[in-house]
């Protein structure tokens, strides 16, 4: 017997991101991306490939080449191997397991908040969140004791919050400690991690022993010398799958994360609601004890093709996208 004919097609998105909306040195206007679509007789699967300006090694144009060509051996009927380009590998991986039933539909819609805006709406959001109450606060934006004043009208005002925060190796060994100091001691066990607060690993793992402040990997999850293993004053890594890679590589980071005795967190890179969607999937099936980071969709002004539960963002479908490539 013949296997099923296999068809696929590649279209191009772009979704409105509202003002303000800053990655590192580049303000964002639009969110950028591709969606691939393969078809196998009765089965189907999407994907999202969408590289994030700032942080991901390829571009858009490059992860676009990348995708046509494993296409073309996708369709010849083998299985390519999976792109050394992060954002390819993790779309196209997604896209086949979906498209195999290997993705489970179940999914983990819990978010932690990023916290931002009027100091009293936040107070009431973070009041009202159901169950274990974890929500995210970027720091090293500004000055660096101004964030450690917030942290800590933060957790006091809210004795049963646990906060994640993420510095994005902004701050030097000095400006670290300055943070540290309006933290109050008593409180810093219920800062779950601080992701890479300075702008060496050595200089973060010094933070950590010499302040209690838990840290976590993040970039460096994504270095080539990086090895997953227990550390003092370590608490969990960051797995953001566009900017790590295919689906197995993201079940192995967090398969030796938990045998490390570490945190995994599974989170986003600004995807669209259908990369979202999938993302919380992932994090009910390799990390269900762990609320995830997926608290981006409200960065944009539209959905696209798959809708968030409670999401009130209009819905963009197929019509809306330029069909780049279909067979």
């Amino acid at each position: 017997m013949n296997a099923p004919i296999r068809n696929a097609a590649v279209y191009r998105y772009c979704l409105p991101m509202e003002a303000g909306v800053v990655l590192r040195n580049q303000r964002l206007k639009t969110r950028d991306g591709l969606l691939i679509h393969l078809q196998q007789g009765e089965q189907e699967g999407w994907g999202e490939i969408a590289p994030l300006p700032e942080f991901s090694q390829e571009t858009l144009a490059e992860a676009e080449q990348a995708v046509l060509a494993w296409l073309q051996g996708w369709q010849a009927g083998l299985l390519p191997a999976d792109s050394p380009l992060p954002s390819v590998a993790f779309g196209t991986s997604c896209a086949l397991a979906e498209l195999e039933q290997r993705l489970p539909q179940q999914a983990d819609y819990r978010k932690a908040p990023l916290c931002t805006g009027d100091p009293d709406e936040l107070f009431e959001v973070l009041s009202a969140l159901p169950g274990e109450k974890v929500a995210k606060v970027k720091v090293g934006l500004y000055e660096a004791v101004r964030d450690g004043m917030i942290v800590n009208v933060l957790l006091e005002a809210l004795p049963d919050l646990r906060l994640r925060l993420d510095a994005n190796r902004s701050w030097t060994r000095a400006k670290a400690e300055g943070f540290a100091k309006y933290v109050n001691p008593a409180l810093r066990d219920r800062i779950a991690f601080l992701e890479e607060p300075c702008k060496t690993r050595d200089e973060s793992r010094d933070f950590a022993l010499a302040t209690g402040i838990a840290i976590a990997w993040d970039e460096s999850v994504r270095e080539a010398d990086f090895v997953v293993q227990a550390e003092p004053g370590v608490a969990a890594i960051v797995v953001k799958p566009t900017l790590v890679g295919s689906l197995s590589r993201c079940q192995a980071l967090v398969e030796q994360a938990h045998a490390a005795g570490l945190t995994a967190v599974i989170s986003s890179s600004l995807e669209s609601s259908l990369g979202l969607t999938q993302l919380a999937r992932i994090a009910h099936w390799l990390t269900p004890a762990t609320v995830p980071g997926l608290d981006t969709l409200d960065l944009m002004q539209a959905q696209l093709l798959r809708c968030w539960p409670g999401s009130r963002l209009p819905l963009r479908d197929l019509q809306t996208m330029e069909c780049l490539w279909r067979s």
